[in-house]
């Protein structure tokens, strides 16, 4: 980096997992295995990542209990817990700065009611509120929703792309200085500045305006992941922030720029969108020891549950195979999605067997992951930043909470000696701190016959 230029700023959202990203967390002894239920718990993680001067706290989600057979469940500590729009309310009573963002489908959702949820939630909190769209990846959701069949993913993605739109629509359906509220006059609201949604797409048709008024941030962020070529596309379009998953810089550079170069074909400047990859991290004073408390991890693996995971992550069945066997060659087309390709890659790569490969996701499910000390976490985060792999990290603890008190107590002191993360928070709302303004919106920006009246 030359020295003229300043070091920038990167961001970081602390990803929620419960008990930790770790497959084997909830069988450590610190682990905290009702931690999906356990709302004491979940309050004080968000207070901890707030004291760590993190962007936002996001929290995944799915609409079923299933990922597996009910043998494979038995094993799985990612099966029930709270609702996590429910949670983000509560949340918000109890931290300042901290974003508020989690995942709502936009497959098995309704765009007006899910408008309404989030722009309450960004009232409540102050304007702190995130929607990670996605558009499940997870076939057994149809059965939730009394669904013969999971729509194809390009289906999905068409309809995600429409919901987007609709619900940016109806989140501007108060332009600035709308209600009067005059005592005198007796007029409330100035009907020149509303904006009335009429939409009829190929799979909706929504009429506005949202019967929620605008929030202190104007509207909340929309985050999305995603790195097939259908997520790049509507990344592009629609996104404000984006979690990947890359294991090396290189590939986290052709995802950054591939993206935000897509991104001038929507007219957008390429830094209203914040590329945040997703990062396991076990770090100690010593590399060794850092090794250690992740291997401790490792060695509580179940097999079954080892197989049962990448066989839900690939979506293939790996269940007969011997875990020592090679992984076998899977054409592309029975792959679940780019996370599925990028580890066959690496397996392939590094000739890994079975077992190789479900204990190098069991910490990450393929996102990146290191272990070491401070500064060695550091200098990675340092250079995928400067170099343009990303604009910063979506940490995810191996174990929670000592993965990220860890993370907060050791690497946030050394990443702010270096000037490259923040002392204290720039505002209150998530835009403020992410350094993100509020979007324009045109109600044709899609190509659909939307008008805003």
């Amino acid at each position: 980096m030359s020295k003229d230029m300043k070091p920038r700023h990167m961001k970081l959202g602390m990803f929620y997992w419960p008990c930790g990203h770790h497959i084997a967390a909830w069988r450590h002894p610190e682990g905290v295995p009702d931690s999906g239920s356990n709302l004491a718990h979940l309050i004080e993680l968000a207070k901890l990542s707030e004291k760590g001067l993190f962007d936002m706290f996001f929290m995944a989600d799915s609409v079923t209990f299933w990922r597996g057979d009910l043998d494979a469940m038995r094993r799985d500590s990612f099966g029930t817990w709270i609702e996590p729009f429910t949670l983000m309310c509560t949340l918000a009573q109890h931290t300042k700065h901290l974003g508020l963002v989690c995942t709502s489908t936009s497959t098995y959702d309704q765009p007006y009611m899910l408008a309404r949820r989030f722009a309450s939630l960004d009232i409540v909190s102050g304007g702190r509120a995130g929607w990670n769209l996605i558009t499940s990846g997870n076939k057994a959701e149809a059965d939730s929703f009394g669904f013969e069949e999971h729509p194809e993913k390009s289906t999905r993605y068409r309809r995600g792309r429409e919901f987007a739109n609709v619900v940016r629509g109806l989140w501007n359906s108060w332009q600035e200085g709308v209600f009067v509220r005059d005592k005198q006059t007796g007029q409330y609201l100035d009907t020149d500045r509303l904006r009335i949604l009429q939409h009829e797409g190929e799979f909706l048709r929504v009429k506005g305006p949202l019967n929620v008024p605008y929030s202190p941030q104007g509207e909340p962020v929309l985050v999305q992941a995603g790195a097939s070529e259908d997520g790049r596309q509507l990344a592009a379009e629609t996104a404000e922030v984006v979690f990947g998953a890359s294991q090396t810089l290189e590939r986290a550079q052709e995802f950054y720029a591939d993206v935000k170069a897509r991104m001038v074909a929507f007219g957008r400047d390429p830094d209203s969108l914040k590329i945040m990859p997703g990062l396991s991290v076990s770090v100690a004073e010593t590399r060794e020891e850092a090794d250690r408390k992740f291997e401790e991890l490792q060695d509580l693996i179940d097999p079954k549950a080892g197989l049962q995971l990448l066989s839900q992550r690939m979506d293939y069945d790996f269940s007969d195979f011997d875990v020592n066997d090679p992984v076998p060659e899977i054409p592309v087309n029975e792959i679940g999605g780019s996370r599925a390709e990028l580890m066959l890659d690496m397996a392939r790569r590094e000739k890994l067997t079975i077992r190789d490969l479900y204990r190098r996701i069991a910490g990450a499910r393929g996102h990146c992951h290191i272990s070491g000390t401070a500064s060695e976490v550091a200098d990675m985060m340092e250079e995928w930043v400067s170099e343009k792999g990303c604009d910063g990290f979506n940490i995810m603890p191996p174990l929670l909470p000592r993965g990220l008190a860890e993370f907060i107590d050791l690497v946030v002191p050394e990443l702010q000696r270096r000037g490259i993360y923040r002392t204290e928070y720039e505002g209150t709302t998530l835009r403020k701190n992410l350094g993100l303004t509020r979007p324009g919106w045109s109600a044709d920006h899609t190509g659909r016959k939307d008008a805003a009246e």
